[in-house]
């Protein structure tokens, strides 16, 4: 099938996939946290809604579908998602991981997980080289985002992915801004995909939940242990919300993809905008490598002022895009990286690498690209 009939008739159709009989176009809520089981000796699939929920069920096979891997599993946020598979290693174990990530991935890389012995390398992995220099004896994942968070970086997944295969690494990929209707990182090679569904597949800013895709059932094993053992798992009525969301994605993603191209065509051409970075540009570093691996450039992108105190004018007087963290919703957000995705980075680290005070992430949203660029040329004056 074609991804936008997945996206809808991936095999939870009805409620009769779960075994309902009223043919509803939708799958129940379970609102349980227990199960009757019918032989207290025996095994049953539903015992525990930590262990398992029918609801989160369907939500974790419908994502397996979607990014083409063997298990999916569902978090209570994208972070408890990142967290978790950062969980199936151990303490001594190294992992080379993008250097900018998205902040939340790397507060808990430099200080959650560091504490337990966990050593984390940041490289530009937009250099594949820089990755294969990084890899050590004890080096056991490669950790990607690509486009990356904000500055859009682009990362070859075909060539990476080669490095970790050959090293015998367990590569994790964040696709949280493509979705898998627009990047499938499991067919170029990752072991692990993970999303922030609070994003662009639950679409509506009204839930917050992560998912993780793996390749093989092995690998699922392990991150299904983390999984139960830590319990960050999503309530029923947040996966239904998510399940929800996932529908409608091919329409809204589309849309929201025109429409940041506009704005990032748009804003080149103002006086107080210093530089744009958006995969759909003409010259974007990488644009050639992210067009071979994925199927449009997204509905994200960036831009950086001249001066920091047209960037905070920008922010407060905007009518049109809500000045806040997130991104994926059917409104247009405008967030400021340097105290709010990133603020856990040092300001020093931050600097380096290019995420400054005149920095703006734009996720544009369903409202008319021609109100949007009106309200945002107001807000620029």
């Amino acid at each position: 099938m074609h991804m936008g009939t997945l996206l809808i008739h991936a095999g939870y159709d009805t409620d009769r996939a779960l075994g309902g009989s009223t043919g509803a176009l939708g799958v129940p809520v379970y609102q349980s946290s227990t199960f009757d089981q019918e032989d207290p000796a025996g095994a049953q699939e539903y015992d525990y809604a930590r262990s398992g929920n029918p609801t989160r069920k369907a939500l974790e096979d419908t994502i397996a579908a979607l990014e083409g891997g063997a298990g999916g599993y569902a978090f209570g946020s994208g972070i408890a998602a990142v967290s978790s598979a950062l969980g199936i290693f151990a303490a001594g174990d190294h992992i080379v991981a993008s250097e900018d990530i998205y902040g939340g991935s790397y507060r808990m890389l430099n200080t959650f997980f560091k504490r337990w012995g966990l050593v984390c390398t940041a490289v530009d992995a937009s250099d594949p080289e820089a990755v294969r220099r990084a890899v050590r004896p004890n080096t056991k994942a490669l950790f990607l985002e690509t486009p990356s968070n904000p500055l859009l970086k682009i990362t070859d997944l075909r060539a990476c992915l080669g490095i970790a295969q050959e090293a015998g690494l367990i590569s994790i990929v964040d696709n949280t801004f493509m979705t898998p209707l627009l990047q499938r990182p499991i067919e170029l090679g990752a072991d692990i995909v993970v999303h922030s569904a609070t994003k662009f597949l639950g679409g509506h800013s009204d839930v917050v939940s992560g998912l993780a895709v793996t390749r093989t059932g092995e690998i699922g094993r392990r991150l299904y242990a983390v999984q139960n053992g830590f319990g960050a798992v999503p309530g029923p009525w947040d996966a239904w919300l998510v399940l929800r969301g996932i529908k409608t994605l091919k329409v809204r993603l589309e849309a929201q993809q025109k429409t940041a191209g506009r704005l990032a065509e748009w804003l080149l051409g103002q006086p107080q905008v210093e530089a744009v970075y958006y995969p759909g540009l003409a010259g974007h570093p990488g644009g050639a490598v992210h067009g071979a691996q994925a199927g449009g450039p997204g509905a994200v992108l960036s831009f950086r002022t001249k001066k920091a105190e047209q960037a905070l004018n920008f922010l407060r007087r905007t009518r049109l895009a809500a000045a806040a963290v997130s991104l994926g919703g059917v409104e247009t957000i405008a967030s400021y990286p340097a105290t709010m995705s990133h603020a856990s980075v040092p300001q020093a680290e931050r600097a380096r690498l290019g995420i400054t005070d005149t920095l703006i992430r734009i996720s544009a949203g369903l409202e008319a690209p021609e109100d949007l660029i009106a309200d945002f040329e107001e807000a620029l004056q």
